[in-house]
């Protein structure tokens, strides 16, 4: 999965970009009680993205 799509998604469930780490992105849920890192690469593996959105869906 693109990451730009997988960024798309979490904006759609709520959550948003905390800041840049070095090789990966820092997400927090809308209310702000759960962080996400998604590594900043053209690609994430499918397995890995779609646990992330699982665990954001769950985290909502």
């Amino acid at each position: 999965m693109k990451r730009r799509e997988l960024e798309r998604r979490l904006r759609d469930l709520g959550w948003k970009l905390q800041r840049h780490g070095g090789n990966h992105d820092v997400w927090s849920s809308p209310d702000g009680s759960f962080s996400e890192y998604v590594p900043r690469h053209a690609e994430v593996n499918e397995r890995l993205a779609r646990a992330i959105l699982k665990r954001a869906k769950e985290r909502k």
